[in-house]
């Protein structure tokens, strides 16, 4: 199976689904001659467009707004945050309108809506261009929340959240994008809402999500060289959440350790971890374990912000304390 960069994988679905639909059509902040902060618009205008790719004023709230009401009168437009931070400046838009006109309105709209929010720590971008603010979208009702960890899930669960007649906020891990992964030719998607085992094992379950996926399967590696198997599963929606895949996992298991790039408090570890203890308590050996940032503004510095944020070690240490309980 060829190689591609997980930013190319993301332009090809794109691409082909501007290409299968003449609805699709793209909007934000310099994605047309530019290409958007990561490029991974670059040329496209050309070949579709500017009519279909529009660059747009500095000014998120103002573009979601437009996003929406293009979805409610027929388009089905793909919006691109430069940086996810930004998105306190559109959560009216999300929140309070997209989220909601289905409820509001039934059969007489849909909202095919999607959202791109390049995310997470890792770049010393500091404080502001560095937040993984996926948790407050996972509680919103009416939204699909998705957070791909390889290239080949990036494009089919782009090209079904395209596809999705509600809103989705599809989440881009920065430091994903240079990655090189297999991915398939000719046409395939990845459905929304289904998570998947990535590695098996018999001793400890891992959860994670977007980049803390290639993180867990690092501390799995590690935690083999002694001796412990650990089982990885890959959310890859956070909204909705398959629980019946994590449940199945830590049926096997008996201990999970659950991770994600976001602060500890309020998190979407602390959901999971909860609805484990929920659903699996009486086939649990321990707590479930978090594995988180820090509850601190992501640092400038790469030292700091390596501290704050979690890595493989980290992840391999709380399963030790799992199954050390």
């Amino acid at each position: 199976m060829r190689e591609i960069f997980y930013s190319h994988a993301i332009r090809e679905a794109l691409e082909e689904e501007m290409a299968r639909d003449e609805r699709v059509i793209l909007i934000g902040e310099d994605i047309a001659e530019y290409g958007g902060a990561f490029k991974i618009t670059r040329d496209m205008a050309q070949r579709f467009g500017k009519e279909r790719v529009r660059n747009t004023p500095i000014s998120e709230n103002g573009f979601v707004g437009v996003a929406v009401g293009a979805a409610m009168t027929g388009l089905r437009p793909v919006a691109e945050l430069m940086f996810m931070d930004f998105l306190t400046l559109a959560m009216d838009q999300l929140c309070n309108h997209a989220a909601k006109f289905r409820y509001q309105y039934g059969d007489q709209v849909t909202i095919p809506l999607v959202l791109r929010c390049p995310a997470g720590a890792g770049r010393s971008y500091g404080p502001t261009h560095s937040q993984s603010l996926e948790r407050w979208l996972m509680s919103t009702p009416g939204l699909l929340v998705a957070a791909p960890a390889t290239a080949e899930d990036a494009k089919g669960m782009l090209k079904s959240a395209i596809r999705c007649d509600d809103p989705v906020v599809f989440i881009e891990s920065k430091i994903l994008y240079g990655q090189k992964q297999p991915v398939p030719e000719g046409e395939y998607t990845v459905p929304l809402g289904e998570a998947t085992v990535r590695r098996g094992g018999e001793h400890v379950t891992l959860v994670a999500y977007s980049r803390m996926v290639g993180e867990a399967l690092r501390a799995a590696e590690a935690l083999a060289e002694r001796g412990v198997e650990a089982e990885v599963v890959d959310l890859r929606t956070l909204a909705p959440l398959d629980m019946a895949t994590v449940a199945a996992s830590v049926e096997r298991t008996g201990r999970a350790v659950v991770v994600e790039e976001g602060p500890l408090t309020g998190g979407v570890a602390a959901e999971v971890a909860q609805r484990i203890t929920e659903e699996c308590f009486d086939v649990l050996d321990a707590p479930p374990i978090r594995v988180a940032a820090l509850d601190v503004p992501v640092p400038s510095s790469a030292v700091l912000e390596a501290a704050a944020t979690p890595d493989w070690r980290k992840i391999a240490q709380g399963a030790a304390e799992a199954l050390n309980y």
